[in-house]
């Protein structure tokens, strides 16, 4: 059975940290790399970070500095450490693998890659 269960969110003050877990089933990764998206309110789903399959990691300009994706995979799981959160940062958070481990992240897609269920982050000031 595969999936994505993610964990980690909730209610936090501007400024402060969470720390998000995605555990992943039926597929491994030590052969996909794994991303982290978020959809604010009213806003469409962005992709925020991923790791690639050779360790490479990436972040969009917003959270670089802040945020830091890691994987064990021995464990099947990957991790969003958010700190100096803003309210800015408020959505719903998703982990997600590609279908194909070649695709580009930017084309990553529920319905045609694999996605966890999402944890809410809220950020308060």
């Amino acid at each position: 059975q595969l999936a994505l269960v993610e964990s980690g969110g909730g209610l936090v003050l501007s400024g402060g940290s969470l720390r998000l877990s995605c555990v992943v089933s039926g597929i491994t990764l030590y052969t996909s790399p794994i991303g982290w998206f978020r959809q604010a309110p009213g806003k469409e789903r962005e992709g925020i970070s991923y790791m690639a399959l050779n360790g490479s990691t990436h972040y969009i300009d917003s959270v670089k500095g802040r945020f830091t994706i890691s994987r064990d995979s021995a464990k099947n799981t990957a991790w969003l450490q958010m700190d100096n959160l803003k309210p800015d940062d408020t959505g719903v958070y998703y982990c997600a693998a590609p279908r194909w481990r070649e695709r580009p992240f930017f084309l990553w897609r529920p319905g045609s890659d694999y996605w966890g269920q999402g944890t809410q982050v809220t950020v308060s000031s």
